[in-house]
């Protein structure tokens, strides 16, 4: 019938355009870093954190992982993201095969640039807490994601691989700016990166 026909079209037209809707949805929400999708906000605790930054790491020419920084609020200050309180995320979307010594290795030479001696002796006991999770994340595969989370709930952080958590909890927020410096302190990985995930360069 004429007007069952008109209704089928209409219809169908209705569902087409909200097909393409939805993916230009998804995609706004959504982007895309060295092929990898970063969500622009994640949920940490009980915070809803904003995607601040993504970059990727490399060693010489080969590209490591992204890196992506998430906060509550954007900001391009590494001292803002140093002194600000509040949930945060650093995630590390891997690009190839990664051992957890090497992945270890980097996070140590990274605290030793950025921490006094003094600071690096105070906070062994955190460290030796990081070095377990490393263990426990073992040799990761190209496509893991590797998290380390603050939660202000329980003033700790959390390391995570693809979404489970792996070692204990690190207590303070103390480490955690420590963690932090790795990326965005005074002797950063990488200098673009650290520029990247301050959202002040596109990564």
């Amino acid at each position: 019938m004429p007007g069952q026909t008109r209704f089928a079209r209409t219809t169908l037209g209705q569902l087409a355009a909200g097909f393409v809707f939805a993916i230009a949805a998804c995609a706004a929400h959504a982007i895309d870093v060295a092929g990898v999708a970063l969500p622009d906000s994640v949920k940490v605790g009980a915070t809803d954190l904003r995607l601040n930054g993504a970059g990727v790491r490399t060693f010489i020419i080969v590209k490591v992982y992204v890196g992506a920084l998430y906060l509550p609020e954007k900001t391009g200050s590494a001292a803002a993201v140093l002194e600000g309180k509040g949930a945060k995320r650093i995630s590390m979307h891997l690009l190839r095969d990664l051992s957890a010594e090497r992945l270890g290795k980097a996070l140590d030479e990274g605290l030793e640039k950025n921490l006094t001696a003094a600071e690096h002796e105070k906070m062994a006991p955190q460290i030796e807490a990081l070095h377990a999770a490393m263990n426990a994340v073992g040799d990761a595969k190209e496509k893991s994601v590797v998290t380390l989370d603050y939660l202000p709930e329980s003033d700790s952080t959390r390391v995570t691989l693809n979404g489970a958590p792996v070692g204990k909890p690190i207590a303070g927020a103390d480490f955690y700016r420590a963690l932090l410096k790795v990326w965005i302190g005074d002797h950063p990985a990488q200098s673009d990166l650290k520029a990247a995930m301050l959202g002040q360069t596109k990564g």
